[in-house]
């Protein structure tokens, strides 16, 4: 398949496809002249690209465990753990700065409720 068949059926653009083949992503594409034939193993691997950058990967991150014929399955697997390691420590700081927002918010709300009384005569 050509490089507009394969971008639409992976959701991105011909662009991205240069982009990740100029970086090492697709390992060796096949060409015929001067177009470029994608497999379906490129489309299988153009999809795990688009599903790891969606989860939060740069495209550097990928590049050592995706570059070349063989996807290195053990690294992917360790980069994933890591990755999720990551997010649960950002859900905890999220968390805790959620409890200190709610703690100011109802600091205002009782000066609020304070101004709101009526002045002793």
């Amino acid at each position: 398949m050509y490089i507009g068949e394969i971008a639409r059926l992976a959701g991105t653009s011909p662009k991205a496809l240069r982009h990740y083949e100029a970086l090492g992503l697709l390992g060796d594409v096949r060409r015929s002249g001067v177009y470029r034939v994608y497999t379906q193993q490129d489309l299988a691997q153009v999809k795990l690209i688009r599903q790891a950058q969606a989860l939060g990967f740069r495209l550097a991150e990928l590049l050592p465990i995706l570059a070349g014929d063989d996807t290195d399955w053990a690294a992917l697997s360790r980069h994933i753990a890591a990755k999720r390691a990551q997010v649960q420590q950002d859900i905890a700081h999220l968390r805790r700065l959620d409890a200190q927002l709610g703690e100011i918010d109802m600091e205002i709300q009782d000066c609020l409720a304070g101004q709101a009384l009526p002045a002793a005569a």
